[in-house]
């Protein structure tokens, strides 16, 4: 795993522990417990702490984990998420402090990533507990974070900063909407927002096949990716195996009839009509628009795939416990008993009941801006999880709401990555330095116009890719010399 940024100079010049790391254990905060402060076995440079913290009466249990530099702290906290239902885990505290942030981590109040804990032990919906897990959790890791780090040195950080992704991301954006205050410089990749659309979206694909009753093998599915990266690849002006904006493609599933599919055999009628239901997206019976579909490009095989014999579509694992345990409350529940006006319904039901709740969609930001806060968003275009027209979707409301384009690029700017996967991964260069560049940008005022990529070659490559350029802004091939270096690429309004 690549770093996640630098060794920043010293936002606090100086600073130097006023305690020992054990005494941490003795600090006093509300509704919490320090269960553990020790300087790491390991690396005798860090200081760990575990604590609990609840709210009565609920009896709720959020386990958070903080790491803080007992030597070389640079004066600045880093907030980290999670991805699925996990809040985020211990090690996720790692790669901050080793660059000399504090940090923190949590697990928003359940172990394991299963869905579960929405439910308590009566078979209710345990509020509290989905409550913690979709907003209270990661605010309690904040508080916390900072006061033990305070305490540690005196002093309290001079800017903090969330970096996550999925999840993760969605927990960044959340902190800016709920919680203004909390983070001076937030970066949220592949952002989980839109979260109520996206988790029934998932399922789309897979609906469709049960109710066609044609389950789409892999190698259909692969087929089906590669012919559309074939048809559009070269619509940016490189063939490079990567869709530079899968929106431009128009590729019809409908010239797959009868090709073949290698050992699938070959393309139906029926199975591309379902292609074409995936890439369109969510609709109600009567056609009107529900919710984006999969990118063009990206693998249907995460959130589609049929397995087993007799074939048979496969749903995907956080939407089975989606309608397990929060929309039906019932852990038997079998999904191929969904109809398709089910369907409409629990996607309203969604909307109405966790909307509020865990939706993290809310375009007034109005307070974070003010608060001097700034957000990089960034998010892949082959996304095989979350599809990256949902956060463009969120991203224009926040430019309506905020005052248009040009003052919300002030202090919130959106990055897409074409052919690349979720969080990174696929046939396109992966962005880095997100936390640098949001470093710089809160604390020298140097907003980024591009975020560099890493090279699609081998470690050591020589490739220097093209940066990814501010949306609506795109990374454009200037036509002569190699479409590995990034000085033949230009940022334009269009390929």
């Amino acid at each position: 795993m690549p770093p996640i940024g630098s060794i920043q100079k010293p936002a606090i010049p100086n600073a130097t522990p006023t305690r020992s790391c054990e005494s941490l254990a003795t600090v006093a905060l509300p509704n919490t417990t320090i269960e553990s402060a020790a300087v790491d076995a390991r690396d005798p440079s860090i200081c760990r702490v575990t604590a609990i913290t609840t709210h009565p009466p609920a009896g709720d249990k959020i386990k958070i984990w903080i790491a803080i530099p007992i030597s070389n702290w640079n004066g600045r906290f880093v907030g980290t998420g999670g991805g699925g239902f996990a809040g985020g885990n211990a090690g996720g505290v790692n790669q901050p402090v080793a660059i000399g942030y504090a940090s923190g981590a949590t697990d928003t109040g359940h172990d394991g990533g299963s869905g579960s804990f929405a439910l308590d032990s009566n078979g209710r919906l345990n509020w509290q507990s989905i409550r913690d897990n979709a907003h209270v959790g990661i605010h309690e890791m904040t508080v916390t974070g900072k006061a033990l780090t305070q305490a540690m040195y005196g002093v309290a950080p001079r800017y903090s900063y969330f970096n996550g992704c999925s999840t993760g991301g969605r927990q960044g954006l959340m902190e800016a909407q709920r919680y203004p205050e909390d983070y001076n410089g937030i970066v949220a990749g592949a952002p989980a927002i839109n979260w109520t659309k996206l988790i029934l979206q998932s399922m789309w694909g897979t609906l469709q096949m049960a109710v066609a009753n044609d389950p789409l093998p892999a190698c259909k599915l692969t087929a089906a990716t590669k012919a559309v990266i074939a048809a559009c690849d070269a619509l940016d002006g490189v063939k490079d195996g990567v869709i530079g904006d899968p929106q431009r493609c128009t590729f019809d599933p409908k010239v797959l009839i009868g090709t073949s599919a290698g050992e699938c055999g070959s393309f139906t009628q029926a199975d591309t009509d379902i292609l074409r239901k995936i890439w369109q997206g969510p609709r109600r019976e009567d056609g009107t628009f529900l919710w984006y579909g999969q990118s063009m490009g990206a693998d249907l095989n995460a959130m589609a795939a049929s397995r087993g014999t007799p074939l048979a579509p496969q749903l995907f694992a956080f939407t089975s416990d989606w309608l397990k345990y929060f929309i039906t409350q019932n852990p038997q529940y079998d999904w191929t008993t969904i109809t398709s006006a089910a369907y409409n319904n629990f996607w309203d039901q969604l909307q109405e009941e966790y909307g509020t709740v865990i939706g993290t969609d809310n375009p007034d930001l109005t307070p974070f801006r003010d608060h001097g806060g700034k957000v990089i968003l960034w998010h892949g275009w082959a996304d095989q999880l979350i599809t990256g027209q949902g956060t463009i979707d969120y991203y224009k409301r926040v430019q309506q709401q905020m005052g248009g384009p040009k003052k919300t690029s002030d202090f919130a700017r959106l990055f897409m990555a074409p052919g690349v996967g979720h969080c990174g991964g696929g046939a396109g260069p992966s962005p880095y330095g997100q936390l640098d560049a949001i470093v710089s940008w809160v604390e020298d005022g140097k907003a980024p116009a591009t975020l560099p990529t890493n090279p699609r070659g081998p470690a050591g490559s020589a490739q220097k890719p093209p940066p990814l350029c501010q949306y609506p802004l795109v990374s454009k091939y200037k036509g002569t010399g190699s479409t590995d270096d990034a000085t033949n690429f230009v940022c334009s309004e269009n390929y």
